[in-house]
């Protein structure tokens, strides 16, 4: 294992893309049909770049390991990993990490009467929104891009 992959494993690091070796490509089996038998079967790509799928920028892309509960709703769950565009415009309704109290969060950018606010999607727990303003110490650090989950728990 690479110290880039080895350092994306802990929770509190973010890792950025561009230590990530340039020559990793994940293999394409083929074209497998969600209801209907493909009919793409005859795909001839043999592999992907992650980092050009995603259009993602080497040096301003991050990835994140997601530690808790609080994006359930959204889709996120504990351990998931997901990449983080510095880059990226933070916007209504996207999903971000921000700096609170000093430690890395994952919430939703909500705008609401022109006040934004970090909000939890977690409707079996309370999460108090926080708003969003670098005078209170909060930071939106970046937009999420993508998530990659563990399927095999």
């Amino acid at each position: 294992m690479t110290p880039a992959l080895a350092l994306s494993l802990k929770p509190d690091i973010p890792i950025p893309i561009g230590d990530i070796p340039a020559d990793l490509r994940l293999r394409i089996v083929g074209a497998a049909g969600a209801g209907f038998p493909s009919p793409s079967q005859d795909w001839k790509e043999d592999c992907i770049d992650l980092v050009e799928l995603l259009r993602l920028d080497r040096a301003a892309s991050f990835v994140f390991r997601i530690s808790g509960s609080s994006m359930l709703d959204a889709g996120l769950f504990d351990n998931d990993v997901v990449v983080v565009d510095r880059d990226g415009k933070p916007a209504n309704g996207r999903i971000v990490i921000a700096i609170v109290d000093g430690g890395f969060v994952v919430r939703q950018l909500v705008v609401r009467q022109g006040v934004p606010y970090l909000e939890a999607r977690n409707a079996g727990m309370v999460y108090e929104p926080t708003i969003a303003d670098a005078g209170m110490g909060v930071e939106i650090w970046g937009v999420v891009r993508a998530c990659v989950r563990n399927l095999q728990g």
